[in-house]
């Protein structure tokens, strides 16, 4: 169950944990006994097209006032910190595939959003923005290639080439999240806009219209067998899109400094919600053994069983207090000043969650691996983040690099 107080001692606002107490109300109202029927109503139908249950609950969410929560900016959002935030990522993920979304709290979308706050100029906040930020519309981020190792961002062969009063857009793109989904009518594209600057001054940012001449999805992907439809993940090929100018991001030469502001609270959201999906799978694991019946005692008295749920219990509650500093510290010191932090839970969050929901599966026996349960698809899910946002191996560096800083004359 979930604790009374999920801030555990941090300091919050009473606003923030009426907010929280108000939306684990919905989750067990509205989100938990609908995940069947929502993966049905998928199934069921055309899988790409938007089912009937989201647009209910999305519009129940939004009138119920639980909505653009992840926002720090109350202009736009609801106006609470990382810290204030950050539980209720963990409650949405619970339930990941779905409960996202029904609070306009869904990434990609959260990220492009913030990017647009910080960093769009009016026009670009009224034609894209506010469509976001109601719900009207999804976004996807074009980021990573096929032909070059992306966890360099250096790499990126596409390019944004000035052209009069417009750029042209050329590269293919994939594991481009949401530009399945007919809603996605935008794509923050990154590519190069001068080789010849500094490493982290060739690559810009620019919104591309996903209706432009010249952009096509070429295929869908899947994750371990999960096409995650209909939100998905697309290979994109841009081949001589032609945008306005007036469509670039703060500038030519900006493209690494909107990234950092882009997955600073990104990655925080992600790992909370992988906290969540932990928490459930423990619980599913600790049922599950209380039920069953093997060698003439039940499961939860086998000690390998009993280790398991010790550990998961362990390992959930560390990464849960590494990833809540985290975000007091983005919230205090700044994103600059809670690198190491940010690049710790990235690590942090996928692993654990990775193994609890693995010792879930096994506890499950062969049900664990079946669809009949939630925990395959979870374990792809947490699997999957090990590479998103970047892979652990570069958050593993820069957490070395910036340790053994500290030790230099």
């Amino acid at each position: 169950m979930q604790r009374d107080d999920p801030y555990f001692g941090f300091h919050v606002s009473p606003r923030a944990k009426e907010i929280y107490q108000r939306l684990r109300a919905f989750m067990q109202e509205h989100v938990y006994p609908n995940e069947k029927l929502f993966q049905e109503q998928i199934d069921d139908g055309d899988r790409w097209q938007p089912v009937p249950l989201m647009k209910e609950l999305k519009a129940r969410a939004r009138a119920e006032g639980l909505w653009n929560l992840f926002l720090p900016e109350s202009e736009y959002g609801a106006g609470l910190t990382n810290l204030e935030y950050a539980p209720m990522a963990e409650l949405m993920g619970r339930s990941a595939e779905f409960a996202p979304e029904i609070f306009n709290c869904s990434a990609p979308d959260t990220g492009n959003m913030e990017v647009l706050v910080r960093y769009g100029t009016p026009e670009q906040k009224e034609r894209w923005l506010k469509p976001l930020l109601d719900g009207e519309i999804r976004s996807c981020f074009a980021m990573t290639e096929p032909d070059v190792a992306s966890s360099d961002a250096s790499n990126i062969r596409s390019t944004i080439t000035r052209d009069g009063e417009e750029y042209v857009v050329n590269g293919r793109k994939w594991w481009t999240s949401g530009a399945g989904d007919p809603r996605c009518k935008v794509s923050i594209f990154m590519g190069k806009t001068d080789a010849d600057a500094p490493m982290h001054g060739q690559q810009s940012m620019i919104l591309v219209p996903l209706d432009a001449a010249g952009v096509k999805v070429e295929r869908m992907l899947s994750v371990y067998g999960y096409d995650h439809a209909p939100h998905g993940h697309a290979e994109v090929v841009f081949e001589d899109v032609r945008v306005p100018a007036s469509n670039m991001l703060l500038g030519e030469g900006r493209g690494f400094e909107i990234a950092q502001g882009r997955l600073g609270p990104g990655r925080v959201h992600h790992c909370m919600r992988l906290i969540g999906m932990s928490e459930r799978a423990l619980e599913a694991m600790c049922r599950r053994v209380m039920e069953r019946v093997a060698f003439g005692k039940p499961i939860s008295e086998q000690g390998t069983i009993r280790a398991d749920i010790a550990n998961s219990r362990m390992e959930i509650e560390q990464a849960r207090l590494l990833t809540l500093k985290a975000a007091l510290m983005m919230d205090t010191v700044g994103n600059k000043a809670s690198r190491a932090e940010i690049a710790m839970i990235k690590v942090v969050a996928p692993r654990v969650a990775s193994r609890v929901i693995d010792r879930a599966v096994q506890a499950h026996g062969g049900a664990g691996v079946s669809d009949d349960f939630m925990l395959a698809s979870a374990w792809a899910n947490a699997r999957m983040l090990r590479l998103a946002d970047g892979p652990d191996e570069v958050h593993i560096e820069s957490v070395a690099r910036m340790e053994l800083s500290k030790y230099k004359d």
